[in-house]
């Protein structure tokens, strides 16, 4: 075999194995905390798999659907199953959950007022404006009795679904993103705990009313329909669900996430 023949096999080998890496990397968006902080960690580990995990950090719940139904990237990270199913209704896209990961307890908060016994006749209380987490909020005021809704199962209950309003609060729906910068504007604000944890809040001691771990709003892994089991996702999700995961979300999150596997 002469020189230039090796040379060629050494080239063509370079192509295969360059092929083969591009096939393995992995583009995932995600909210900043918990989700790019819990994929951060597993990174290290899909790398030794041969997956190169590229995390694209989103801080709405918006782009990362779109992104990925569109192609642009692979999987997404950030959003329970009521969401993701109104999504799919409402865009008419196919993103399937993958795998559960974690439960993020869904809390009230208050600048104003250090128990929900003292919030004023009239009180503003800003709620998600997304239909899932609305009723997801509206349903923790309903089990701490602040209001009544006509029905206390209701995952997509609304503002005109509340049958008892002893209090006459008025009720303002801001984007979720929005809601821990109008806190010191509002007597109560119901906040997602990606975004509680964001600014500085610790949903363990700050909130005046919490879920708790029986919460049925567990994140998923989410992906496409076509390559939902696709190696490089199937690793993932495998990473997402390992023994490391729930250490890491048990001490660096203590309590303000939840393993849900």
């Amino acid at each position: 075999m002469n020189v230039r023949s090796i040379t060629a096999i050494i080239a063509a080998g370079a192509l295969l194995a360059g092929t083969a890496a591009a096939d393995d990397t992995l583009g995932v968006a995600a909210t900043p905390v918990p989700h790019a902080e819990i994929l951060e960690h597993v990174k290290p580990q899909l790398a030794e798999q041969g997956v190169e995990l590229n995390i694209e950090v989103f801080t709405d719940y918006v782009q990362p659907n779109t992104q990925v139904s569109q192609g642009a990237l692979d999987a997404n990270f950030f959003q329970h199953k009521p969401y993701l199913d109104n999504f799919n209704a409402e865009h008419g896209t196919d993103l399937v959950a993958v795998a559960g990961v974690h439960i993020e307890p869904f809390g009230a908060y208050s600048e104003s007022v250090d128990s929900l016994d003292a919030l004023p006749d009239g009180a503003t209380i800003a709620i998600p404006n997304d239909p899932t987490n609305g009723g997801r909020a509206l349903l923790l005021l309903h089990q701490a009795g602040v209001i009544t809704l006509e029905d206390g199962d209701d995952i997509t209950a609304t503002t005109r679904d509340i049958a008892d309003n002893p209090g006459n609060y008025s009720f303002e729906p801001l984007e979720a993103a929005m809601l821990p910068r109008v806190l010191n504007q509002v007597d109560l604000a119901l906040i997602n705990t990606n975004y509680a944890l964001e600014a500085g809040l610790d949903p363990q001691e700050d909130a005046l009313v919490i879920e708790g771990a029986e919460s049925p709003y567990v994140n998923f892994l989410v992906a496409r329909e076509d390559n939902a089991d696709s190696d490089a996702v199937r690793a993932l999700a495998d990473a997402l669900r390992s023994e490391s995961v729930r250490a890491f979300i048990q001490e660096q999150y203590d309590g303000a996430v939840v393993p849900a596997f």
